[in-house]
């Protein structure tokens, strides 16, 4: 019988044991600097505005620290609790970063393996690296599940029908040009068996991305939004779900 990661509930996944960082830190100085603009503005105008301003700056920064610290964990519980997954699945994470998906992933996992790859860049997230993961993997308990390689997502180094399940968060939009975004989505599916499936979550190009989905011939393809606890500034710069299944052989 299969071990089923410890979850209280669907809204309160269970303590993380790793340490994870922050998601796009260079943004979190820069709202420090609009921030204490405003006040200085808003003290020498004695008006309000710049107070108001500098309010939405720090909702917003708010917002970017909560779903990358505990929101992003409490979506993609849900969204693998959903998949029911046997627990002998290979699973691919584009751009794991520290690990955060990865190892949710991986909690699923018996006689499965989760692989995870990254160029380990630190301006995507703080202290990223190679090692980072490997100490989250063993601080997890899923280190003999769990496998980590430097790679660019847009030429994976595995044989086609190699994955049961490939996502990825929040890490495809730093490919920057859209040809390189449409060939990640077409290696995605290049290493996914039939009937496998696909989950990308990113701030933007999501539309893009189900556009290529469908065009090369994935199935129920989908588009949605994960609501507040994935806005990484406001409403305005909220997470969206792509999802999609690799069609059987005929």
């Amino acid at each position: 019988m299969r071990t089923r990661m410890p979850v209280a509930d669907r809204h309160h996944p269970a303590a993380r044991k790793g340490a994870y960082g922050l998601d796009a830190p260079y943004l979190f100085p820069v709202i420090g600097i609009l921030l204490a603009g405003n006040i200085v503005s808003g003290i020498l105008s004695r008006s309000v505005g710049p107070f108001i301003g500098g309010a939405a700056v720090l909702l917003s920064a708010l917002c970017g620290l909560y779903a990358s610290r505990r929101g992003k964990f409490v979506i993609w519980t849900r969204l693998l609790e959903d998949l029911h997954l046997r627990g002998d699945e290979r699973i691919l994470d584009l751009g794991c970063g520290r690990g955060a998906i990865l190892l949710l992933a991986a909690q699923h996992l018996t006689s499965g393996r989760a692989i995870g790859i990254d160029i380990w860049n630190r301006q995507h997230q703080s202290g990223n690296s190679v090692d980072a993961a490997r100490q989250n993997a063993i601080a997890e308990g899923v280190a003999n599940r769990v496998q980590l390689c430097t790679a660019d997502m847009t030429r994976l180094p595995f044989a086609e029908n190699s994955f049961d399940l490939v996502v990825s968060n929040v890490a495809v939009h730093n490919v920057k040009s859209a040809e390189e975004r449409q060939r990640v989505m077409k290696e995605a599916v290049r290493v996914l068996r039939p009937g496998g499936r696909l989950l990308i979550a990113d701030l933007w190009a999501t539309r893009e991305y189900q556009m290529t989905l469908a065009k090369i011939g994935m199935a129920d393809v989908t588009r949605q939004a994960l609501g507040w606890r994935m806005w990484w500034s406001g409403p305005w710069l909220a997470t969206r779900l792509v999802q999609a299944r690799k069609p059987p052989r005929s």
